[in-house]
């Protein structure tokens, strides 16, 4: 079997149209050509691909079957063509993107979702540490970028830019002790902290610990979860809290000391040493023209 790409787009310009003369309009061909076009991919396949008894061709099975598959085909091409033009232009292949939990999701969809709009053939891979986990990654060449809660100490090889503040929730359970009254300092000290853990030992991690009993989890996610079950109290971002099925009925205790959810400043870090690429210097920008969205008002428990 012998088929050409002129042979596939005939045939499924012919069945998006319902006729060869429209077809051939849209290819800016002679109906002749099409008409052949077809008809040799008819011989090359072995199978009739359109019922050509009535006035207008229709198609058969056979042909509704192979549509599909031209179509996939044909698409492709179009994606190779784009991976081709890419390269030619110095696009890199592909992109690592380390992002810590407490970035928004919706806004890191939303830019992905612009990155693919404008780099389809890069080959992105995202990655989730936490905190310095992140800038580790950077330094060592396992992530082009990375999207990362502030460290105090930033390694000198690492360029950064500040992308905001976001806020983090006190949560418990409606059953927890700290519910349902006016919290100062020392009762959270006295109840289990659970805290995002990185996987190593550091000053970092250590910066939101108030509790003596705290345990380490590796997730924003799970430590709602774990909360719900009263297994302690937490810090946690104000996304997560707006988007985990388990915080709905967890409570934000008043605080006696602040008057506000304590906020982490947010920044993204590069290796100044390791030049980017056309997609990656893209999405550095954009990532540092996007303002972090504002959380909503929190209601006390």
């Amino acid at each position: 079997m012998s088929l050409s790409i002129e042979q596939l787009q005939a045939f499924v310009a012919a069945a998006d149209t319902g006729s060869f003369s429209a077809a051939a309009r849209r290819l800016g061909k002679a109906q002749s050509v099409v008409s052949a076009a077809v008809s040799n991919l008819e011989i090359d396949a072995g199978n009739a691909l359109f019922d050509r008894s009535a006035r207008y061709p229709v198609l058969t099975p056979a042909g509704e079957r192979l549509l599909a598959e031209a179509r996939v085909i044909l698409e492709r091409c179009e994606h190779f063509r784009g991976v081709a033009k890419s390269l030619g232009e110095g696009v890199e292949t592909r992109l690592v993107l380390a992002v810590d939990e407490l970035y928004p999701e919706e806004t890191l969809g939303m830019l992905l979702e612009e990155f693919s709009s404008r780099f389809p053939a890069v080959e992105l891979e995202l990655l989730f540490p936490l905190m310095e986990d992140v800038s580790r990654l950077v330094l060592e060449g396992g992530a082009d970028l990375g999207i990362m809660w502030r460290q105090e100490v930033l390694p000198p090889a690492l360029g950064f830019h500040a992308l905001g503040w976001v806020p983090m929730q006190i949560l418990c359970a409606p059953e927890h002790p700290l519910a349902g009254q006016r919290v100062d300092w020392e009762e959270l000290k006295r109840y289990r902290q659970l805290m995002v853990a990185t996987r190593s030992d550091s000053e970092e991690k250590m910066r939101l610990r108030v509790a003596a009993d705290v345990w380490w989890v590796e997730s924003q996610w799970v430590i709602v979860e774990l909360v719900k079950r009263g297994l302690g109290w937490a810090f946690v971002p104000w996304h997560v809290v707006a988007n985990s099925p388990a915080a709905a009925r967890l409570v934000t205790p008043p605080l006696a000391f602040q008057q506000q959810d304590w906020p982490v400043a947010m920044e993204l870090v590069w290796h100044k040493q390791r030049p980017l690429g056309k997609a990656a210097t893209w999405l550095r920008e954009r990532i540092c023209q996007q303002p972090l969205p504002r959380a909503p008002a929190a209601s006390a428990g």
